[in-house]
């Protein structure tokens, strides 16, 4: 398949811009992903997690406030969208290396996407609320609630549809898009429930390209960390693969991550370097994204 090809599958023929036209006869307006480009390596990188002061002089990064994603609400969906999606269009907005998709998402009680299809693509989805309960074309009706995580591998291509369980709350929860390193897989479907108690003060693993690691797996060189930690705790991010960035979304509270301060929803993409230090400014939790830069 044609890189363009590829490109539209992902963004038209699956997934929730399909469910979007099917549901709710939005527009369409992705057609065009801007390449981040992969600097000279910055080398080791001058850290210390006593003495912070400045590191990574040659790392590239870019910020997303979060009242700079786009906003669409539909009444019974309500959803931020941190790169470009549906009817929200922005050419610095398109992805973050092989991280196509990162939705943040309120649905109503008792509402959701009726089935839809999805094609190559690695569709990761964290509750933060309420229930979501998923159906889809390989057999699968499963319920996903705060704690686990879910991922389909649509490979050569499935249907799903997801609603919210729950006939009086809204369920909350990230829909993350993250283009696959090989196309036209089996499709699969798995979750897992973890511990919340393992990201206290630490960063547990929840995503990798590996089955047997911690976590689930994707057909992605991507790792994938939760945290929750409390005021002053800091740790030193060492990525896993040279190349890779890693981007950072805030689900609650105040971090630092390198010199730049982050809040509730910001999110925060840094490339060029080995190692990132992050600190709490007050209890916070958070998501770390590990990705490829190069070839998305």
């Amino acid at each position: 398949m044609k890189r363009h090809e590829f490109i539209r599958n992902a963004l038209f023929g699956t997934g929730w811009l399909a469910a979007a036209v099917a549901s709710l006869q939005t527009v369409s307006a992705n057609r065009n992903v801007r390449k981040y480009q992969q600097q000279p390596d910055a080398g080791s990188p001058e850290s210390n997690l006593i003495n912070h002061t400045k590191i990574n002089s040659m790392a590239n990064s870019v910020l997303h406030p979060a009242d700079s994603r786009g906003d669409a609400n539909h009444g019974w969906l309500h959803s931020k969208h941190t790169f470009s999606f549906s009817d929200y269009f922005n050419p610095e907005r398109m992805q973050f290396g092989a991280l196509r998709v990162l939705n943040d998402d309120i649905v109503n009680a008792a509402m959701g996407f009726g089935r839809h299809p999805h094609n190559n693509m690695e569709i990761i989805s964290i509750p933060l609320e309420g229930e979501l309960e998923h159906k889809d074309s390989m057999g699968n009706v499963a319920v996903i609630r705060k704690g686990d995580i879910q991922v389909m591998s649509a490979g050569t291509g499935v249907e799903h549809s997801e609603h919210n369980k729950s006939l009086d709350k809204p369920v909350k929860f990230l829909q993350i898009w993250v283009f696959p390193n090989k196309q036209n897989v089996t499709p699969r479907y798995d979750q897992i429930t973890l511990n919340p108690a393992d990201r206290k003060n630490t960063l547990q693993q929840i995503l990798s390209p590996d089955p047997n690691d911690a976590g689930v797996w994707i057909h992605q060189d991507a790792w994938f960390h939760l945290a929750d930690f409390d005021k002053g705790t800091e740790t030193q991010y060492t990525f896993n693969k040279n190349g890779n960035g890693l981007y950072v979304f805030v689900l609650d509270g105040d971090i630092l991550v390198e010199e730049q301060a982050l809040h509730t929803r910001d999110g925060f993409g840094i490339w060029n370097t080995n190692q990132v230090y992050i600190k709490a400014q007050s209890n916070a939790e958070f998501l770390l994204m590990e990705v490829p830069m190069q070839g998305y």
